[in-house]
């Protein structure tokens, strides 16, 4: 069954910012379902829209059976909101943040007390319910701000970007966390987000959107096998005195030239490089570059990530901004010459 649906959800901002344009989805009850693109993607636009904190221009959306712009109220009472900035009052102690929500949903004391016993055990807060929040570290704060959002035990809960600026440590967590509430509470989790592992950990199921459309869905599975071929990711050994750019442009260029090789795309001070066939590149790989002079320090290889499917999908990766990048244009004409 599902418990959200959109048809042609559209908003546009004055000036003619179309922030989402048009977009289909259905999320099914129970489900974790992840929204992933990067910033400016047009995820915060429409988790609000859902919300009901803005009007969409056009189209429709129902969740929890109701339609968003004729009931909002009834939706309002069936759904919780984890927006991206921690929401809780650090002068106050856990108990008094979760307290004043359950009033704020006008749920009666008798159920206020019960409910903040539960939900702060399934937050793994037990203990720290009389503690005041600017004792909690940046972890505490962020599960003590989702157990908000659950006092009144919605339906769905909207998870906007849960974990930006936590160290990697703690995001892991916080995922634990967010799959332990799908399990524990049957809640369906709406989870927007830019980091592809965090998508690829948690979601049942995966829309990418950009630019205000939803580009691909499926499971990640289902999105990674729409790729073929293999990468093979290679960190090259520099000398003191090397440029390290120019060595990366090295490498690309006299791979870029063997016809087992799809594309090459710098990913920080690595190189992923796309092959038909991972087994037989690698030591070809290997073989090519010391011919050239060029040492290897570390080679891998893996299927592909959501990240190359990002990439497929667009023509960049979700990164684009951290260097220059093989789009997947170019990526397909080369396969295609190499099929000719």
């Amino acid at each position: 069954m599902s418990v959200i649906v959109t048809h042609h959800l559209t908003k546009v901002f004055p000036g003619g910012v179309r922030a989402v344009d048009g977009i289909d989805f259905e999320v099914n009850a129970g489900e974790i379902f992840g929204f992933l693109g990067p910033n400016g993607a047009g995820k915060t636009t429409t988790i609000k829209m859902l919300n009901t904190l803005i009007e969409p221009t056009s189209g429709t959306a129902v969740v929890a059976g109701f339609d968003i712009c004729k009931n909002p109220a009834e939706v309002r009472k069936r759904i919780g909101y984890v927006a991206q900035d921690v929401g809780v009052d650090e002068r106050a102690t856990g108990r008094e943040n979760l307290t004043l929500y359950g009033h704020f949903y006008r749920l009666d004391s008798k159920t206020i007390k019960k409910r903040v016993k539960e939900i702060f055990e399934l937050v793994d807060l037990a203990g720290y319910e009389d503690k005041i929040v600017s004792t909690y570290s940046g972890g505490m704060r962020k599960r003590l701000d989702i157990a908000m959002g659950l006092i009144h035990r919605p339906e769905v809960i909207f998870l906007d970007e849960p974990t930006a600026g936590l160290d990697p440590q703690t995001r892991v967590r916080i995922w634990d966390y967010i799959r332990n509430l799908a399990k524990a509470m049957g809640v369906t989790i709406f989870l927007t987000t830019h980091y592809m592992e965090e998508a690829d950990h948690l979601a049942d199921r995966i829309a990418i959107i950009d630019l205000g459309k939803i580009i691909t869905m499926g499971t990640p599975d289902e999105l990674k096998q729409s790729i073929s071929g293999d990468v093979v990711t290679l960190s090259l050994l520099t000398a003191e005195d090397d440029d390290h750019n120019e060595l990366m442009r090295r490498t690309e260029s006299a791979l870029s030239a063997e016809p087992f090789v799809i594309g090459t795309q710098a990913v920080g001070d690595k190189l992923a490089v796309y092959v038909d066939n991972g087994e037989s590149a690698v030591p070809s790989i290997m073989r090519l570059l010391a011919g050239q002079g060029i040492e290897v320090e570390t080679i891998s290889m893996a299927r592909p990530s959501l990240d190359d499917v990002f990439l497929k999908y667009t023509g960049r990766t979700i990164r684009a901004e951290e260097g220059t990048a093989t789009t997947f244009a170019q990526i397909r004409r080369k396969r295609i010459r190499r099929q000719q």
